[in-house]
């Protein structure tokens, strides 16, 4: 079945007699029993929920794992699969991630005796020497954010396997209609739900899809014991995200395109990153694992004075933390989604302050252009102004 059909095409209420064609909410807390003895299928909607059930089938399905456990955010999922390791285990993390990546592994699992160590994994030397006989989970993104960065996830997964390990993607950037990363061998594909998956900025979710049949059950325990499952309504408002995300970003990859050659222009090939660019160190590899380039663009000013500047004079781009939704956005990630990374990390890794990442939208790409040149022309004219006399700074 094409995938664009296959997220449309599923089962929306399993076992209703009035076969609705979308899936209800069945916003309740607990379900009557019919016996006192023993549980029917559902009986509290943290442990199930018809709506949340099929919501986690449907993008089982779509990764291509054995199960899938929603949760009430991206950061919940991945804290679910590293709740799988063990006092003492330790997590190889590649060097850029989301920032909340960094405090809920550096600051909630270390203390509580989960080492962490943090390398390149886009290089597979770099990776094979970071891994060590403690190392039980190794976990990269799909695209690294806020850097683009691309993962051989082929070759880290022969080799996390090979060294005893198990692999985990965040597949945030990318969703399973542009990258499969259990396809590819991974173990779990994480998702921050809240992006492309639900599109339109007005749900908080999370979502872990497994490839093997025994850790899903062992996280499907975990996801009833602590309890952070997705709401029936959330749920609900997800499922008919996912049916339009094919068309979204379709749409949204080719006005990226657009945006990333203009932008090209404006700064120069070695100051924009989008893996849809031939300039892109590693196009090869991702175009051989992904079957488009997503719809988030970097570029680097020069100066975060001026990114700053361009930031506060778009009209169309809101600033916001978040990417993948219907309406562009944009931020300055050293300032605001990645503030929270340690600094010797932030040091070790040379974080460019000047970087605007850029989340596009379904609106016409031409006026999204016409937007950003307004901005830089506006940011680049306001830098050079002198500052008045005793100007605040």
């Amino acid at each position: 079945m094409n995938f664009h059909t296959q997220l449309v095409h599923f089962d929306p209420c399993p076992e209703d007699p009035f076969r609705p064609v979308n899936t209800p909410i069945y916003q309740t807390a607990t379900f009557d029993q019919e016996s006192a003895m023993e549980f029917g299928r559902y009986d509290y909607s943290r442990s199930g929920n018809p709506t949340r059930r099929v919501l986690e089938d449907h993008l089982a399905a779509l990764d291509h794992g054995v199960r899938a456990c929603a949760y009430s955010s991206g950061l919940a999922a991945l804290s679910a699969v590293i709740r799988l390791l063990n006092p003492g285990d330790e997590v190889l993390a590649n060097d850029d991630l989301y920032g909340g990546t960094y405090r809920l592994l550096s600051r909630v699992f270390e203390p509580r005796g989960i080492s962490v160590r943090y390398a390149d994994l886009t290089d597979i030397r770099v990776a094979d020497a970071a891994i060590t006989p403690r190392t039980r989970l190794v976990h990269t993104e799909s695209l690294t954010n806020p850097l683009l960065r691309v993962c051989d996830v082929r070759a880290l997964a022969t080799l996390t396997h090979a060294r005893g390990a198990l692999l985990s993607i965040d597949s945030t950037s990318l969703s399973p209609y542009l990258h499969r990363p259990l396809e590819l061998g991974a173990d779990f594909v994480v998702h921050s739900a809240t992006k492309h998956l639900c599109g339109h900025s007005d749900v908080t979710a999370g979502a872990v899809v497994v490839r093997d049949a025994r850790l899903a059950e062992t996280l499907a325990f975990l996801h009833n014991a602590e309890g952070a499952a997705l709401s029936p309504f959330d749920s609900f408002l997800l499922l008919r995200g996912i049916k339009t995300l094919g068309v979204r970003l379709d749409r949204q990859q080719s006005s990226a395109f657009i945006v990333a050659r203009w932008l090209v222009g404006a700064f120069g090939a070695e100051r924009v990153l989008f893996p849809g660019l031939s300039t892109h160190p590693r196009a090869g590899v991702h175009s051989s694992q992904s079957t488009g380039p997503g719809t988030i663009v970097c570029v680097r000013t020069g100066s975060i004075d001026v990114s700053r500047r361009i930031a506060e004079s778009l009209k169309l781009f809101n600033i916001a933390v978040s990417f993948g939704g219907v309406n562009s956005s944009v931020s300055l990630p050293c300032r605001m989604s990645h503030a929270s990374v340690p600094e010797e990390i932030r040091a070790a890794r040379s974080f460019p302050e000047d970087l605007l990442r850029l989340s596009i939208g379904l609106e016409d790409p031409g006026d999204l252009i016409d937007d950003l040149s307004h901005a830089i022309a506006t940011a680049r004219r306001e830098s050079h102004e002198p500052r008045a006399e005793g100007a605040v700074r």
